[in-house]
């Protein structure tokens, strides 16, 4: 018998029918002998749903969208809510005895940040208690309680979040997360039609692809994942004997090549801010206000002038931050004194990711002429042990991710 910790997304359970399709494959790991904890998520789209509504109770008279935080994360977290209750009462109408636990009664312990709360720990006595004693416990993920008693959700995509938490918590041996898609691919399927599901893929890579671009798994829910060592496998709702993807230790990856994925992100805009003053402080001058902003900076690029004075400055964030990057560069222009400022959001980030990096040599060049083949002009460069990330123009995206594939013997024979 093993304590086996299963979580299903919004398409999963995005009806009645589709929860009763999850009760099954539930009621199958029971009749297997294991012992079960099942968190999900909201119905497809209701999340959106709730976040209109809120935003649109929170209208004033200027037309703002300012809802109270805390008031948000009641709202949201109502979501998960509708679906334990609907898994725990399939569940017990199919003979399998089942309650659904919310955040605060686990309790999910979070910080207070609400809207995109971090978990701070899993007390999950009274639940595995529960569990120990037959019962299927179906929590609502997403959610959990801040200092205060006050509800707090960990923001979107919290509930992959929240059910590697629960089973770390309890100590399962397992967590499984099912989603629409079978598993973890060497790159996204709909751009290269010969990508392969990777049978394993080691912790510090899916954190890597995850945070990349990949949307199979939330970066967070790695996180937890590597840190806590919980072995976590990826498969599909709808197929879910295919055998999916195993995140594991790199310890446990037999043959471990190159390069082991392709990730990219078309969520990227470039700001370059020409000819700075070379000076001691300057870089403090320019990222302490976007910090202060709370902008998330990513690639940095800098270029020296001939005369030493100045220099030319490029970073990149999301572009759903220009906006107010911009405005906090802008706001401290006379700090930084910069004689222009340039923006593009035409730009995407394309990445090689693999454990294999460490042990084989040009690995990089391989990216860089491959690119420099296929007339890819290459913006910005990052790298770290086990990747190479790369700033493009969007519209050769597609174009880079197959010809890298191809280069690194990804495809599929």
């Amino acid at each position: 018998m093993a304590l086996i910790t299963m979580k299903f997304g919004g398409t999963s359970v995005a009806d009645i029918e589709r929860i009763r399709h999850v009760a099954s494959l539930v009621k199958r790991e029971v009749e297997r002998g294991n012992q079960v904890a099942v968190v999900v998520s909201a119905m497809a789209g209701e999340t959106n749903k709730l976040v209109a509504w809120t935003n649109d109770a929170a209208r004033n008279a200027n037309n703002l969208a300012l809802p109270d935080q805390r008031e948000y994360d009641v709202v949201v977290a109502a979501g998960e809510q509708v679906t334990a209750g609907l898994l725990a009462i399939t569940l017990n109408a199919m003979g399998i005895k089942a309650r659904s636990w919310l955040g605060w009664q686990i309790p999910i312990q979070t910080s207070a940040v609400h809207g995109s709360a971090r978990i701070e720990g899993v007390p999950a006595s009274d639940m595995k208690t529960a569990i120990e004693n037959g019962e299927v416990a179906v929590v609502a993920g997403f959610q959990g309680v801040a200092p205060g008693t006050r509800i707090s959700t960990l923001g979107r995509g919290g509930s992959d979040t929240s059910a590697v938490a629960v089973a770390a918590g309890l100590g399962a041996a397992r967590c499984d997360i099912y989603t629409d898609v079978d598993g973890v691919y060497t790159t996204d399927p709909r751009i290269v039609p010969k990508a392969r599901r990777l049978d394993k893929i080691a912790y510090e890579e899916m954190l890597e692809m995850a945070s990349l671009g990949a949307k199979v798994l939330q970066t967070r829910s790695v996180e937890i994942a590597m840190l806590h060592r919980v072995p976590t496998r990826v498969l599909s709702t709808f197929t879910p004997d295919v055998g999916g993807t195993l995140l594991c230790d790199e310890e446990d990856i037999v043959e471990k090549k190159p390069v082991t994925g392709i990730a990219y992100s078309r969520d990227e805009a470039k700001i370059t801010l020409v000819r700075v003053p070379d000076r001691p402080g300057i870089a403090s001058a320019i990222f302490g206000p976007l910090a202060d902003a709370g902008i998330n900076v990513d690639m940095i690029v800098q270029n020296v002038s001939e005369d030493g004075a100045t220099t030319d400055l490029t970073f990149t964030c999301t572009r759903g931050e220009l906006a107010r990057a911009l405005a906090a560069i802008q706001t401290h222009a006379k700090d930084i004194k910069y004689q222009d400022l340039i923006q593009d959001a035409a730009v995407a980030k394309v990445s090689i990711i693999g454990i294999g990096m460490r042990a084989h040599p040009g690995v990089a060049s391989t990216m860089f002429r491959t690119l420099s083949e296929k007339g890819i002009n290459i913006q910005v460069i990052s790298t770290s042990e086990i990747k190479v990330s790369v700033l493009i123009a969007e519209e050769y995206v597609e174009l880079a991710v197959r010809a890298l594939h191809s280069a690194y013997e990804l495809d599929a024979a």
